[in-house]
């Protein structure tokens, strides 16, 4: 189980690969919401999302003879590009399992970063099941997108600067949103703020029928989705919540909020007029939720923008429907 202790460790790997993310602020925002609104932007990161932290950090952990003959991973573009970045910067092979109707920025992404890409469908074939078979063919290390100590422990790092930069802003108690598909930056997050700045407390935000983890973490038990298409938010539809990240929010999470497709593109929208930053919709549910589902939430709230590959016809559809 992924531990402060872990999560310290992986910054230390870290340091001098990973960008430490600002917080940003707009009284705009401010004023729709209703409440002081922080956005830490990891669609800044490299390759666009958070999703290098637990990648470095997995594969750096590794022994070199393990770490030489390669890693797989399967994601629809945002671990996969993590993942293919950590690997081609260790001089080291990787394989990429993605859907097919990924988004072609991703895929094309990846590709760039020197990994192999397998597509599937993923209404009908179990991304597990390949990746499993192939890491087993290959000898290659499965670096998982969220059910592993290691990964998560990197996406932990995300939560130990916001713990700093809240003490810099003279933030005190606030609501922490977090885009969240198997739980892993949310999990991540949560267990550096528990032993850092235990009065931020984590809610994870998913798309409307796909908030497979606020229903999971209201019955107790994890749930599933039924269908594993149908949202634009891909970046952040999974089956249901990870077997190792689903006990850490159950301790430690807030009751999660779900937004429409449609609150998700406008708080893109507004990502880019009001922060001058590209977030894809996944990555802006949390803030969608902060400015549209603020009902539960207190008066200062801090949103992690988790991604910004965004193909360019879903940012023009947005901006002729919201701009």
């Amino acid at each position: 189980m992924t531990s402060i202790q872990m999560i310290e460790a992986a910054r230390d790997r870290l340091a001098g690969r990973v960008r430490r993310t600002p917080l940003l602020s707009s009284p705009f925002l401010d004023e729709i919401a209703g409440r002081r609104i922080f956005v830490k932007p990891e669609c800044l990161q490299h390759t666009g999302s958070f999703k290098f932290r637990g990648a470095w950090s997995a594969i750096s952990a590794l022994s070199p003879e393990v770490r030489e003959k390669g890693v797989i991973a399967f994601s629809s573009g945002n671990h996969a590009q993590g993942v293919a970045l950590a690997a081609k910067l260790h001089n080291i092979p990787s394989v990429i399992v993605m859907p097919s109707d990924a988004p072609r920025i991703k895929i094309a992404n990846t590709k760039a970063f020197g990994a192999e890409v397998v597509l599937y469908d993923r209404a009908t074939e179990d991304r597990d099941a390949i990746g499993a078979r192939l890491s087993s063919e290959r000898n290659l290390t499965l670096i998982r997108p969220f059910d592993e100590p290691l990964v998560i422990a990197g996406q932990g790092t995300t939560g130990l600067e916001i713990a700093e930069q809240a003490r810099e802003e003279g933030i005190e108690t606030a609501d922490v949103l977090v885009p969240t598909g198997g739980g892993g930056l949310a999990s991540g997050v949560a267990l550096a703020l528990e032993a850092k700045a235990p009065a931020l407390r984590v809610q994870t935000c998913e798309p409307l029928g796909f908030d497979d983890f606020a229903r999971s973490l209201d019955a107790g038990t994890i749930q599933r989705n039924a269908s594993q298409t149908g949202s634009i938010c891909d970046a952040i539809v999974t089956p249901q919540p990870g077997n190792l990240t689903f006990p850490i929010l159950s301790r430690l999470a807030g009751p999660g909020i779900a937004v429409s497709d449609d609150e998700a593109l406008q708080a893109v929208v507004l990502a880019f007029s009001r922060l001058k930053i590209a977030v894809e919709p996944g990555g802006a549910v949390a803030l969608a939720a902060a400015l549209f589902h603020g009902e539960t939430l207190g008066d200062t709230v801090i949103v992690i923008a988790s991604g910004g590959n965004i193909d360019n016809d879903v940012f023009d559809a947005a901006l002729k429907r919201f701009g």
